[in-house]
């Protein structure tokens, strides 16, 4: 069972809260060291294993800096994320890039900073090498289709995903690129996301393997790296069970010993690009409760919205809620808790048992540190909010400014002074 703790006490919560006010996001640096050790150390066994971090996840230059620090690269997908990746130190052969619909200037950034280039269609081949030119390593995206039996809500099925390339596609790819000189490769698929099954990213590795050990015998190419990609899920229920890397790390080496070594691939290297495992559980959601409600249903109204984190809203996510001060109290009220946003589905739980609550309460969403301010909006005007680190000696420190009405209107030429929430009173539109 994952025991819901918050990274800090009530009073530790309550000061930092006097200087950097609610909705907010904060990480725990401490903790994500620790928990980057523990995959790491479950492929201790595997040749040159590297870790490129989902950027995606959480795309703070801060939190990646922290993750440089212990040897991690950076997946990419976008110009954003390869300039953030870029000014967090992370660059050259450190940096995965795979993207899908990829405008070329994404593809000219990513070969100036030495980053492996993942291609996600055959088609890119031409195109890549139209706009940019041939790298001198490549790697492809794999897309099994029906061969995974699985989906999920957030990733589908395979076959019905519009990643990767088909197996004919990917043989013919490597033959391709072996034509036109490229000599070092690698292997690429995503098929899972969210998952907490540790015998689907063993399953995952031997697929992965069997297609290796087949380009090799039918167009000569030995793949240099295969990267198994992400996908490991993280328990969001107290219920949950974390998954098993030492597990998955035992099962894959078996099967790498068992295929790659006397199939002539040894040493290969190998590489996963996780991000919710990474930083998910350690970062939380911090709100204060505006409003109560009591109609056909009892409602928690709280400062933050799906702005802050819409996963609930997205996916019908369940993130664990605790209300800081009355984690002994009975849970014995039920309530809608929600955001302001003028949607009825900005709801951070539905029919939740919870302790009795009035405004002025703080509430910690758990498992925010991932996918949750990255995926923040404008709607309805709302601002994103901070995000704040808890160092290493308990300090914290802001990552990222809570945005502004001057952020938000910005790019509208319209308003030629400042407009801020002190002038919203005092200057019409």
């Amino acid at each position: 069972m994952a025991e819901k703790k918050l990274p800090v006490t009530e009073a530790k919560l309550k000061e930092i809260i006097e200087q950097f006010p609610t909705p907010f996001h904060i990480y725990d640096e401490k903790a994500i060291r620790e928990n980057v050790r523990r995959l790491t150390a479950a492929f201790k066994w595997a040749p040159g294993f590297k870790e490129y971090f989902a950027v995606k996840a959480t795309p703070n230059p801060y939190i990646l800096s922290v993750l440089r620090e212990e040897g991690v690269g950076a997946d990419c997908s976008s110009l954003a994320e390869l300039i953030l990746s870029e000014q967090a130190g992370i660059v050259g052969e450190n940096i995965m890039f795979t993207s899908n619909d990829t405008p070329w200037q994404e593809y000219q950034k990513a070969k100036e900073l030495g980053a492996i280039i993942n291609l996600d269609d055959i088609t890119h081949i031409e195109y890549l090498e139209k706009h940019v030119g041939i790298p001198e390593v490549i790697s492809f995206r794999y897309n099994p289709g029906p061969l995974m039996k699985s989906g999920n809500t957030i990733i589908g099925y395979p076959e019905e995903a519009k990643y990767g390339l088909t197996r004919p596609q990917i043989l013919q790819a490597y033959q391709m690129m072996k034509d036109k000189g490229v000599r070092r490769f690698g292997l690429h698929t995503m098929v899972i996301s969210n998952e907490l099954n540790a015998s689907s990213f063993v399953a995952t590795a031997e697929m992965m393997f069997d297609l290796a050990i087949e380009i090799k015998s039918l167009t000569g190419v030995a793949v240099e790296f295969i990267n198994l990609g992400g996908g490991i899920g993280i328990p969001y229920k107290p219920e949950q069970q974390a998954v098993d890397l030492e597990l998955i790390g035992r099962e894959i080496k078996r099967i790498y010993e068992e295929k790659i070594v006397p199939n002539g691939l040894h040493p290969l290297k190998l590489a996963m690009e996780c991000g919710r495992m990474i930083t998910g559980p350690y970062g939380y959601l911090v709100a204060t409760v505006m409003h109560k409600k009591d109609i056909y249903k009892n409602y928690i109204g709280l400062d933050a919205c799906m702005a802050n984190l819409m996963r609930p809203a997205l996916y019908g996510s369940y993130h664990h809620i605790t209300v800081v001060g009355k984690e002994n109290l009975p849970y014995d009220r039920v309530y809608d808790v929600t955001g302001s946003l003028c949607e009825n589905n900005d709801k951070f739980a539905i029919d939740r048992q919870l302790p009795q609550m009035e405004p002025g309460d703080l509430v910690v969403i758990h498992d925010a540190g991932a996918h949750g301010h990255a995926m923040g909006f404008n709607y309805n005007g709302k601002l994103r909010s901070a995000e704040l680190m808890l160092r290493l000696d308990g300090s914290v420190k802001v990552i990222r400014r809570a945005e502004t009405l001057e952020d938000y209107f910005a790019t509208l030429d319209i308003f030629q002074n400042e407009y801020s929430l002190a002038a919203a009173s005092k200057k019409p539109l």
